[in-house]
């Protein structure tokens, strides 16, 4: 299970988009949101949309990983999808915040790789943010405003990856992922393996 965080229009998922684009092992997990879809969206591939109250029906019927609230809007991880994937024997890519990672990190520990995505500058993530030009000044305004206190939690995660250029910085994440995958406690099947090599020792 790996994570992608970052502040808003600092870059996460287009290198999302692109190591889906590049890795038939890695499978994005789709949230669900109460909030309106913005344009080109699709309903079921971006986001799962869902008015307030399904939302709510959700959440107390346990049927999220993780779930949070940004921007008067509700985020969350439907937890069906996420093991139908793993039990394919997927890897599962996650969109979320510092909150969802948490909550993730409680219930995976160690199934659970973090990387948070940092831009290269204030002036650059506004920039990024008003180039998209699908929010509001005021909308803005508040997003660099909580771009400092989401920064703040950087330290949580396992990994750091400045977002210079987009090309370079999904190198850096399949770098991370590929040792991840190679971590001993990964290696479905290597004790067994292992204990057959001794035999002929």
């Amino acid at each position: 299970m790996l994570v992608l965080s970052s502040p808003s229009g600092a870059g996460k998922t287009s290198i999302a988009r692109e190591l889906l684009a590049r890795d038939d092992n890695l499978s994005m997990s789709v949230s669900a949101t109460t909030r309106p879809p913005r344009t080109g969206e699709v309903d079921g591939k971006d986001y799962i949309f869902l008015s307030q109250e399904k939302f709510a029906e959700m959440v107390e019927n346990n049927e999220f990983l993780e779930y949070a609230t940004v921007f008067g809007n509700s985020y969350g991880t439907p937890r069906a999808p996420v093991y139908e994937a793993l039990e394919e024997g997927k890897d599962v890519l996650f969109d979320v915040d510092w909150q969802g990672t948490q909550q993730l990190h409680g219930r995976a520990g160690k199934d659970l790789v973090r990387v948070f995505i940092l831009p290269p500058s204030k002036d650059e993530l506004e920039r990024r943010l008003r180039g998209r030009a699908q929010d509001s000044e005021e909308v803005i305004k508040k997003r660099m405003a909580q771009a400092a206190s989401e920064m703040g939690h950087y330290d949580e995660y396992d990994y750091i990856v400045v977002n210079i250029e987009v090309d370079d910085s999904v190198a850096e994440v399949q770098m991370i992922l590929g040792a991840e995958r190679l971590r001993k406690s990964r290696r479905d099947g290597l004790y067994d393996f292992v204990r057959q090599l001794c035999k002929y020792c």
